[in-house]
């Protein structure tokens, strides 16, 4: 067991409702989310802004707006300009490494209480222009809107969509629906076994909401007095899923349509789908919008500090930070890292994968989610699928109900695992886990208390 030579613990925390990408909270930026979260979490736990040490935050596709969004929020936020402000960017799980990172500082004896945080407007995402500031028409803003007309017709010019260009990995040149497929094509994941997964992620977020568990810790986003989203978005847009799951069917297949085949797929990507081979008429497209998650808006954030900090200022800690761990593999089988940063984070702990009561698990593709159930079991024999079965994984839906505004997911995921596991009084080791491009896994392993 890793040893710290203090006990992280953590306390209240709270998200935004993630909002659907271009709607309810297309009109904010990445900052303005944070801030806001930053300003319920203090009011919530009443905590006295001087006593913060600093803030770290995940973000991905921060802008050059806020650069250091984490010190931009603070700051728009009234906390102290005295504090540390670091931002992280490790993709979708960079919100694990703010949680982690904080926890590095609180260690190395930096501060004793941070902040960590995860924001995403990905609605802002900016289409831009792809050139260089030596050729002519682009030496200032000004050539730039002079030659706007004849522009594009520069073959050395490019229009570049920054959602699509970040979801596409720059060293396997295949993006991150396209690595689904490839764990689909690798493990045989049906496309019918995808589209139960998805249904029953949607049919738990909606319950979830339904029985309260999420006000728990998602305040109403408002601006001006107002309230703009009150409840996570992209659930409710697809409510009527559930009642009708055959409408899954329906949905046409990102890689296997009249315009891309599946053996269009294998033509440009087959070198990364291990040990299979097209087959004509057999080799189907699985992967689709449906059984995907949904690109989003949101905001979250959560205290890390010391027992002994949390006792001074009469902080309600929910549990104690036990273990972390980060872990590489293919970055076109990503989607499977979290099956193998977890022994990284149980081997820490001392714990094994049988310990955990609670998972909390990202869901970018229903493909990579069941590929981990079998890449779980066949090297480490974690079970991962029985503890979804019994409702001990991702008990209240994930990812691909609710949608993933990327730097925020990972806080995301420790909200759900911590007020989960208070609310259930048999829990006592939870784990949260997560892929990201690249092929980066993370996983955070804590211990209940309160």
């Amino acid at each position: 067991m890793q040893a710290y030579p203090k006990k992280i613990v953590l306390c209240g925390g709270v998200r935004t409702p993630i909002g659907h990408i271009a709607k309810s909270l297309a009109h904010f930026s990445a900052e303005e989310l944070l801030k806001t979260t930053f300003q319920e979490l203090i009011k919530r736990v009443a905590l006295d802004p001087d006593k913060i040490s600093g803030v770290v935050v995940g973000c991905v596709g921060q802008s050059f707006s806020a650069p250091n969004i984490a010190r931009v929020a603070a700051l728009k936020a009234g906390l102290p300009e005295k504090i540390q402000s670091v931002t992280v960017q490790n993709n979708c799980v960079s919100s694990i490494e703010s949680v982690s990172a904080a926890a590095r500082y609180i260690l190395a004896g930096e501060g004793d209480l941070y902040i960590a945080g995860g924001t995403e407007a990905m609605s802002q995402f900016p289409y831009s222009l792809k050139g260089s500031r030596d050729m002519r028409q682009f030496r200032s803003l000004e050539s730039v809107k002079s030659k706007w007309g004849t522009l594009l017709q520069d073959p050395e010019v490019a229009v570049i969509d920054s959602i699509e260009q970040g979801l596409t990995d720059p060293v396997k040149n295949i993006n991150m629906a396209g690595t689904a497929e490839v764990c689909a094509q690798i493990y045989g994941i049906s496309r019918e076994a995808q589209d139960a997964y998805a249904h029953e992620s949607l049919r738990r977020c909606i319950e979830g909401w339904n029985k309260k568990f999420y006000p728990t810790h998602v305040f109403p986003f408002q601006n001006n007095g107002a309230v703009v989203l009150e409840k996570d978005e992209y659930p409710f847009l697809r409510e009527d899923l559930v009642a009708k799951p055959e409408m899954y069917a329906k949905a046409p297949l990102a890689f296997d349509n009249s315009s891309y085949s599946i053996q269009d797929f294998y033509n440009e990507f087959g070198q990364y789908v291990d040990g299979k081979k097209y087959e004509p008429e057999k080799t189907k497209g699985t992967v689709t919008l449906f059984n995907s998650c949904a690109r989003s808006d949101g905001a979250s954030a959560i205290i890390v500090t010391t027992e002994e900090k949390a006792k001074e200022l009469k902080l309600s800690v929910l549990a104690e930070l036990k273990s972390w761990g980060f872990y590489g593999n293919n970055p076109a089988h990503m989607g499977v890292s979290p099956a193998l940063a977890a022994p990284v984070a149980l081997e820490r702990a001392a714990l094994t994968f049988e310990h955990l009561d609670h998972i909390e698990l990202h869901e970018p593709f229903a493909a990579t989610v069941l590929s981990i159930f079998k890449v779980g079991k066949e090297r480490f024999r974690h079970d991962w699928e029985s503890k979804h079965k019994s409702g001990a994984l991702n008990p209240h839906g994930g990812s691909i109900a609710m949608g993933h505004p990327l730097g925020a997911t990972g806080i995301r995921l420790l909200l759900n695992l911590i007020y989960a596991m208070q609310g259930d009084p048999k829990s006592r080791h939870g784990m949260i886990a997560a892929c990201a491009g690249g092929g980066m896994g993370g996983a955070l392993i804590v211990e209940k208390r309160g």
